[in-house]
């Protein structure tokens, strides 16, 4: 295979859905080689024979499990150049006397740790090769107050852990970035949408470009922090939220500016 990428393999943990399956199509455009890696193994297989790719199931939670199915993937499809961290869960806004210390351990055993986890089972790789880009999946909660007390710190954390990590491996060719989605209209927000646990004119409100954010626009920016073309950035965290961080200050001042209109 031969492209942008040379053909180089790309693991995408939570790959099976989401912002995770449209990287893949994403990358696979760019000329990668995309590995699913999901705990959801039917619907891995489904979409790695989309991409022409391969599956593997693998818990993040589970280091032990993550670092052996990192240890097949070296030797039966070969060196891993690319990794994408997808894989996480949500929580309710509950208040903290509501949510259980059971409900918060899995929030950041998936949404830190296995972010954590997934980074060192192949970074170890990248490093010793002296070539490599890791791209992290945070979230915007993870730099501002809100109702999720065990998604936001974990998201974070991502942030923090990326910027850490890129200095660990900076020296051995891996970079290591992030990216913070807004809300993004993927098919498990559409349902909510739908089902009314969630209130899009609230989000759009919010938002300085008066829209969600589409998982296409996600995974572009998350292949252009693998590609060649991003070869000087590294520990860096990117929005991707429509304008969602900038929008509540301008509540003071009266609210955003209404769009113009051609006379």
């Amino acid at each position: 295979m031969s492209s942008k990428s040379d053909g180089k393999i790309v693991v995408i943990t939570g790959g099976a859905s989401g912002i995770g399956e449209a990287c893949g199509h994403a990358l696979v455009r760019d000329g990668w080689h995309v590995v699913i890696v999901d705990l959801q193994t039917d619907a891995a297989k489904k979409v790695a024979q989309e991409l022409n790719g391969h599956a593997y199931t693998a818990d993040v939670a589970d280091a032990a499990q993550v670092a052996a199915v990192a240890n097949t993937i070296e030797r039966e499809v070969g060196p891993v150049y690319g990794l994408v961290n997808s894989a996480g869960i949500v929580q309710h806004p509950l208040p903290p006397e509501q949510l259980t210390m059971e409900a918060w351990d899995r929030v950041i055993d998936i949404d830190q740790r296995g972010t954590y986890v997934a980074c060192v089972a192949f970074g170890r790789f990248m490093a010793v090769r002296g070539a490599g880009s890791i791209v992290n999946i945070a979230s915007i909660t993870g730099m501002r107050s809100v109702p999720l007390h065990a998604y936001a710190p974990a998201k974070a954390a991502v942030i923090s852990m990326t910027e850490c990590l890129a200095g660990e491996w900076g020296r051995s060719g891996v970079r290591v970035n992030a990216v913070s989605p807004g809300y993004t209209r993927t098919l498990r927000v559409q349902k909510q949408i739908d089902a009314g646990d969630r209130n899009e004119a609230s989000i759009v409100a919010n938002s300085a470009m008066g829209r969600l954010v589409e998982p296409a626009e996600v995974a572009d920016t998350i292949a252009f922090l693998l590609s060649p073309k991003s070869s000087a950035i590294t520990g860096v965290n990117v929005p991707i939220d429509c304008g969602w961080l900038l929008a509540p200050s301008w509540q003071t001042y009266g609210g955003l500016r209404a769009k113009r209109i051609h006379p």
